[in-house]
């Protein structure tokens, strides 16, 4: 009886087995069935991913970064800043630049007007440690781009200057540059494109209030202090962008700026021609409504309650096209063409951006209180 009892047990056990492996037999095949029915193929890999299949992978990634390196940093240089002092001149500060043409002997470089500024002389040192004097053709603080001319017997590399315009978030990014100064020249960062058509605004005469918004692209590659001026690039070793500021707190860490090359390509190509970036000129100074305290705009200039920004005109240059408009000093404007004016900085984007010198303005300004309106021929500045 005891045995039989086993031989019992036995038989169910591998009845239980045997059931079970046929259920996953039958579950998979109606899974199988199910996802095949759907579009969907399953590829099943029963070995393990092999460290070579790894290391190959990550092989070839490497190998891209590397050859986008490669085919640029030669065309990264360092700029020493030197300016008159009480001791005679004395380096004041170093920057990057960026190689992009060379032409009848000499080339240029494109960098950042913060690099150069107050500069009394200023030099550029070569991939290889060449040092060679610089002449400033000109600069842009409003975009904070620079351009200087070398002799171009010492250059062999040029950059290939390259578009942002389809440049995506997470897009691989590499900045170039001399961080700290010449000691890490030729320093690459790799990280992403963080963001893209930010509005950064810039301080520029020191005022503690914006001067100007400037379009930038935002990256999480490095960008200290020496790597200004120098190159943005993606994988195809093209320069997408020239690195420019960061922002440096405790609290926040990979938020770099880029200048996009299509803003800075034009800029470039004015300060290299004339010198000077050309934009349309009205003739007049003028000061922020709100920085003015409201007992003035409601006393001396007689403004009525509802009119609180707009920019007011503190003097009028003779001879210059407000001048033959008829403005005058203390009219406030409020409006050009169909646009508010709000600030200064908003003026300034309107006439830098959508209009050009020898256009026609229609200018909106209150004039002891009351409203007029006045045409204004722009011209260059």
């Amino acid at each position: 009886m005891i045995e039989e009892e086993k031989a019992i047990k036995r038989r169910r056990k591998r009845s239980g087995f045997a059931y079970g492996v046929l259920g996953a037999i039958v579950a998979a095949f109606l899974i199988t069935a199910v996802f095949q029915w759907k579009g969907i193929t399953i590829n099943v890999e029963t070995n393990e991913p092999s460290a070579q299949a790894n290391e190959l992978n990550l092989g070839e990634d490497q190998s891209e970064v590397t050859q986008a390196i490669n085919k640029t940093s030669k065309a990264v240089v360092g700029i020493s800043n030197s300016q008159d002092g009480v001791q005679g001149s004395q380096e004041a500060g170093t920057g990057s630049g960026v190689i992009y043409k060379k032409d009848g002997g000499q080339a240029f470089v494109a960098t950042n007007h913060h690099v150069i500024e107050n500069a009394s002389s200023l030099e550029v040192i070569l991939h290889d440690g060449t040092k060679v004097d610089a002449e400033l053709k000109g600069s842009d603080p409003f975009t904070d781009l620079a351009v200087l001319q070398i002799d171009g017997g010492h250059v062999d590399k040029v950059a290939e200057l390259g578009s942002a315009k389809d440049v995506e978030v997470g897009q691989t990014a590499i900045a170039i540059g001399n961080p700290l100064g010449m000691e890490f020249a030729g320093s690459a960062t790799q990280g992403i494109i963080s963001g893209i058509n930010r509005n950064i605004p810039v301080d520029i005469n020191g005022d503690q209030q914006p001067d100007w918004e400037t379009e930038v692209i935002q990256t999480d590659a490095a960008i200290n202090p020496g790597n200004s001026g120098g190159a943005l690039i993606n994988l195809q070793g093209e320069v997408i962008g020239i690195n420019s500021m960061k922002i440096a707190q405790a609290e926040v860490e990979g938020i770099g700026f880029s200048i996009p090359m299509d803003i800075a390509k034009p800029i470039i190509d004015d300060l290299e021609a004339t010198g000077e970036v050309e934009r349309p000129y009205m003739g007049i100074e003028l000061r922020d409504v709100s920085q003015i305290p409201s007992s003035v705009l409601e006393g001396e200039l007689n403004l009525p309650n509802d009119v609180q920004q707009g920019v007011l005109v503190g003097s009028v240059e003779e001879g210059s096209p407000a001048a033959d408009a008829g403005l005058e000093k203390y009219d406030v404007i409020t409006k050009i063409d169909d646009e508010e004016v709000d600030s200064l900085m908003s003026l300034r984007q309107y006439l830098y951006r959508d209009v050009e010198p020898g256009d026609t303005i229609n200018v909106t300004v209150y004039r002891n209180g009351e409203q007029t309106e006045a045409s204004l021929k722009l011209s260059s500045q």
